[in-house]
């Protein structure tokens, strides 16, 4: 697919002193990051997803994924598409082409569960990414990303994503 680039979630970091979840993305062939506010249930659950916790419960995004692979319908891909007036967009495409606009969180909370790919439009990326270029390929590399990310946020507020 051309105009888009595969992101992977790199965790769920919450601002200081807002208290506010943030989803962080990064582009799998590049440099640049997508920070995307959420909401606290909903960093539960990528959180939960991303370290493989199953609930003793099925949580929504557990159901919504049954519904989907039970109706024949499993999730194939998201994508995330726009920032409008500060708000994200994303899309489920599910088995037999169907496409479904969602929250972003939900998107990821699902891609997460099944092992699917993320996708972010690349003006979605060229608007809205972060370059936090790769100062080294050791093991404090990702350490050395949270904190430049941390940096990052300490200056950053909701209102500059809004255009």
């Amino acid at each position: 697919m051309s105009g888009i680039a595969r992101v992977e979630v790199v965790g769920v970091r919450v601002e200081m002193p807002s208290n506010q979840p943030i989803v962080l993305l990064r582009e799998s062939d590049g440099e640049r990051y997508l920070p995307i506010w959420i909401g606290a249930v909903e960093a539960t659950a990528i959180a939960f997803a991303q370290q493989g916790v199953v609930p003793p419960r099925p949580m929504t995004h557990d159901l919504l994924n049954t519904v989907m692979e039970k109706s024949g319908h499993p999730l194939e891909s998201v994508l995330l598409t726009e920032l409008k007036d500060g708000i994200f967009f994303a899309e489920l495409t599910l088995g037999g082409e169907i496409r479904i606009s969602a929250r972003p969180s939900d998107a990821i909370a699902l891609a997460l569960r099944n092992s699917r790919p993320i996708f972010a439009k690349l003006e979605l990326l060229d608007m809205a990414g972060i370059d936090i270029p790769a100062e080294s390929d050791g093991e404090g590399a990702q350490e050395e990303t949270v904190e430049r990310f941390r940096e990052f946020l300490d200056q950053i507020t909701p209102e500059d994503f809004i255009s």
